[in-house]
């Protein structure tokens, strides 16, 4: 399995909607972070899908490391 590519090393905060279904890449090579262009289909990696659940702003990961995807759990501080 191939890995995920560091986009940056800080989430990108995101005014979403409720109801709204994002897809969130999952590899890192996006050029639209923190989602999904297509840039995946050269890697086994798909893109998450992610409905939320009330408009807010939320915390986009996109080191790709973390335990919550989509959203930000602070593992970009570890690296």
């Amino acid at each position: 399995m191939a890995e995920p590519v560091i986009a940056q090393k800080s989430p990108l905060p995101v005014e979403v909607e409720a109801g709204k279904t994002y897809f969130w890449c999952a590899c890192g090579r996006s050029a639209s972070q923190p989602f999904c262009d297509g840039s995946h289909n050269e890697t086994d990696i798909v893109p998450l899908k992610w409905t939320a659940q009330e408009t807010k702003r939320v915390f986009f990961c996109c080191c790709k490391q973390t335990a919550n995807q989509p959203l930000c759990d602070g593992a970009h501080n570890a690296l």
